[in-house]
């Protein structure tokens, strides 16, 4: 995970979950509109998951 992504995932974490997966992107948009922080919460975790690094 790059020092762009942290920063892109505290400014507008939709986005920086965009190569993830489309269920990814989703669900952070979802819970963006719930609140930011578990907007921000979550994409942190999708970017520390190694389950969905692209090979």
């Amino acid at each position: 995970m790059s020092v762009w992504r942290v920063i892109l995932s505290i400014i507008f974490p939709p986005l920086a979950v965009y190569d993830k997966g489309c269920g990814s992107i989703v669900i952070t948009f979802i819970l963006t509109l719930i609140g930011w922080v578990p907007g921000v919460i979550a994409a942190l975790v999708i970017l520390n998951n190694p389950k969905y690094e692209i090979r």
